[in-house]
């Protein structure tokens, strides 16, 4: 029979825990299985949990499953023996940067924290990184509850939400599945817009490359993908376009961008080079994607509306542009 949601005991640091049979509650309904089992497996890194994933050993209701997957209440996780480490010194962040990322703060209420991440910045560790948005603002605000709504890119910049509680983040994150919440981005773009709105409806698919770098590639077999790119100025070879998108895959934006052939400026990954290598020498250092807007409505019918201006070197290289004529 399986056990509510929690953690079996092991004999000690360093040993091996045995299987375990877990129950999701009523209350983590909904919640990525990966973020479940960073709570489920303290003391065990997060690179060994995803190798768990990877490797079809945690199983949700008997079947494998990825770390994206959302659990229902009541699924069925079954977890195979794991070595339980010391637990090591959490990374900390220097007071300085805590400083800079609470003046980035642009709204907070009693249910939200909304953020605006600057580029660089992770939305959370993992994957060599120690700390990232998530994990700076629970060592600023200890005791808070907070949890991601969403993610960004780490070098998108932008509109970044967080819950202070389980029901606010449970209702925004049931607005961005179900499309009543408006999600809108400013991009520059490699190449003219034939037309004013180009809209793109293609699959997205996961994939890792043999040196362990993630990408992602337009495959019927993906997940269902749409985005929207509205031109708002052409800037010589450059458009300047507000993108709204009504699903959230990893990378979606460059990828749909790539796809037309017109590609985010500065995206190392999808990108021009030679194109990138051009902005560069006009003050591009980095990807030229920023989440200006995160609109849903609220539970009692009140709209939640966070923004974020474009960013200053982001605007420098925009105005280094000749003007539409």
């Amino acid at each position: 029979m399986a056990t509510h949601l929690q953690q079996s005991p092991a004999s000690g640091h360093g040993s091996a825990s045995s299987v375990q049979k877990l129950r999701v509650p009523e209350d983590r309904g909904g919640q990525r299985l990966d973020n479940l089992l960073f709570g489920v497996l303290k003391g065990v890194p997060k690179t060994h949990i995803y190798r768990l994933l990877r490797t079809g050993q945690v199983r949700v209701n008997g079947r494998r499953a990825k770390p994206d997957t959302r659990v229902a209440a009541g699924d069925e996780l079954r977890i195979p023996p794991v070595r339980i480490g010391a637990p090591a010194a959490p990374a900390r962040a220097s007071e300085q940067r805590l400083k800079d990322l609470e003046a980035s703060i642009i709204a907070e209420d009693a249910r939200y924290l909304a953020l605006d991440k600057p580029s660089g910045l992770a939305s959370h560790g993992g994957s060599g990184i120690a700390l990232g948005a998530i994990e700076q603002l629970r060592q600023a605000r200890p005791g808070a509850g907070l949890e991601l709504v969403h993610r960004l890119d780490r070098d998108t910049s932008g509109v970044l939400l967080l819950a202070k509680k389980r029901a606010a983040l449970l209702a925004a994150q049931a607005a961005i599945r179900d499309g009543t919440a408006r999600k809108r981005y400013l991009a520059l773009l490699v190449g003219r817009m034939p037309q004013d709105r180009l809209k793109v409806d293609a699959a997205l698919r996961k994939s890792v490359l043999q040196g362990g770098e993630r990408m992602v590639r337009v495959d019927p077999a993906g997940k269902p993908s749409r985005s929207e790119f509205r031109l708002l100025e052409q800037r010589g070879d450059y458009a300047f376009v507000e993108v709204l998108i009504d699903t959230g895959r990893t990378h979606q934006i460059r990828v749909h961008a790539a796809h037309l052939g017109m590609p985010v400026a500065g995206d190392s990954k999808y990108g021009d080079p030679s194109a990138n290598r051009a902005l560069k020498a006009r003050g591009l250092q980095r990807l030229f994607l920023h989440a200006a807007e995160l609109r849903f409505p609220g539970a009692e019918g009140e709209r939640h509306d966070f923004s974020a201006p474009l960013p200053a070197e982001l605007q420098s290289v925009l105005d280094a542009l000749p003007r539409p004529v």
